[in-house]
């Protein structure tokens, strides 16, 4: 058992570190916000920054991202896109986006954080996440980080 927990600890840590945030492509489609869209979609900082969940039907274990529409405005006034995924282009098994919360911060942004799952087809087995993402409104950065849950 001392020698099984921790191979479960790295199996289980790894694929934590895998996400991505990329320029928005063709997952940022308005047939990919699940519906209803009032209920996947929602401002924040007076309405400059849109969060909409997005799923991509396939692969079915993997479906889900989000999309967020964010300053800086580029000069015919319009958002950048950006696409919250997993790493390789996969999506999360599962978004909780009624979850979905919001802190501002002026050193560092608006910091959304929304519960998700990743599903993990060589263990056969699904985690909970906190996914974490900053946006720097002033530069277009997206960062994001995810923290295993314990389910």
């Amino acid at each position: 058992m001392r020698f099984a927990l921790p191979i479960l600890a790295a199996l289980l840590s790894g694929p934590a570190n895998a996400q991505m945030s990329a320029p928005c492509d063709t997952l940022a489609r308005a047939d990919a916000i699940v519906e209803p869209w009032e209920e996947n979609s929602t401002t924040f900082a007076n309405g400059a920054v849109r969060v909409a969940l997005l799923d991509a039907i396939e692969p079915a274990a993997a479906a889900f991202h989000l999309l967020i529409l964010h300053p800086p405005f580029d000069e015919l006034g319009g958002r950048s896109c950006t696409v919250i995924s997993r790493d390789s282009g996969l999506g999360y098994s599962g978004v909780t986006f009624d979850g979905l919360e919001a802190d501002y911060d002026p050193a560092t942004g608006l910091t959304l954080t929304v519960p998700a799952a990743i599903y993990q087809p060589e263990q056969s087995f699904q985690n909970s996440l906190l996914v974490t993402i900053t946006v720097n409104q002033a530069t277009g950065e997206v960062t994001v980080s995810e923290e295993l849950g314990n389910e």
